[in-house]
């Protein structure tokens, strides 16, 4: 059985890390700043955390070059797997981060305006440096809605389809991310993740909501996820990537222990 995977997360606005809740946005005054994106990758590295996740959730020709400065310098100081997303739409913004450091490009609604994206990605840099970032939100009358635009708009397509839908286009990876549970701390959407990992064969990554070690466990043990990402409970110093993992190894899961760095 493959290695679960603890995946720490920072969405970068304006070169700084930044959280929120239920993809609150800047111009809201929904986000605050938690620290230096450069300093924080670092500790993580240290921590052992199988990857580290940036979202560029400026998406402007200026947010661009400040999350390029900051995949360089990241790149150049941590041995962890980097993948990078964040106002993704054409080849050459693909390009563009695998040469500032990535080592897999996360594609979200640029691949919803353009699905040829994905195909072209992984044509041209391989399936397994190419995720599908899916932002969710549960339907009232069941089920999920693809949602783009930093989730502010619906798309009318179904969470699940789409999953299938970027498999067979070429994507190596899903990313769910749940938007109602977003920030909440109250646990990841369990029944979305596991209708996702279900439909695909690919690794699914689940992400929104962890509020607590056991919460990682849930997702990764009952929402069939192969990966958990988290940002607030790790930013916030609530727990450590060597603490979660530790728990999941009590809990029969595998990870990679033997990677396991500080807990500081």
């Amino acid at each position: 059985m493959l290695a679960k995977r603890i995946i720490p997360c920072l969405d970068v606005h304006d070169g700084r890390v930044t959280r929120g809740q239920q993809f609150g946005r800047a111009e809201e005054g929904g986000l605050r700043d938690v620290g230096d994106p450069v300093e924080m990758a670092v500790r993580y590295d240290a921590q052992g955390a199988d990857e580290l996740v940036f979202y560029d959730i400026t998406a402007t020709a200026e947010g661009r070059a400040s999350i390029l400065d900051v995949a360089t310098r990241v790149a150049e100081r941590c041995f962890m797997p980097l993948t990078i997303g964040g106002g993704v739409r054409t080849l050459e913004d693909v390009t563009a981060l695998f040469r500032a450091g990535a080592d897999k490009v996360s594609i979200n609604s640029g691949a919803v305006a353009d699905e040829t994206l994905i195909r072209r990605a992984a044509e041209h840099y391989g399936a397994q440096a190419v995720v599908l970032s899916i932002d969710a939100k549960r339907r009232p009358e069941g089920g999920w809605e693809v949602h783009t635009a930093g989730g502010r708009t619906a798309t009318g397509l179904d969470v699940v389809a789409w999953a299938e839908r970027g498999q067979a286009l070429g994507a190596g990876e899903i990313v769910l991310n749940s938007i109602d549970a977003d920030g909440m701390t109250t646990g990841y959407d369990l029944d979305a993740t596991r209708a996702v990992a279900r439909a695909v064969d690919l690794p699914v990554v689940a992400s929104g909501g962890a509020g607590h070690a056991d919460h990682m466990r849930a997702v990764l043990q009952y929402g069939e996820a192969d990966a958990a990402l988290a940002a607030g409970i790790f930013h916030r110093g609530e727990t450590t990537v060597p603490e979660v993992k530790r728990a999941l190894a009590d809990a029969g899961l595998p990870v990679r222990l033997d990677e396991l760095g500080t807990a500081a």
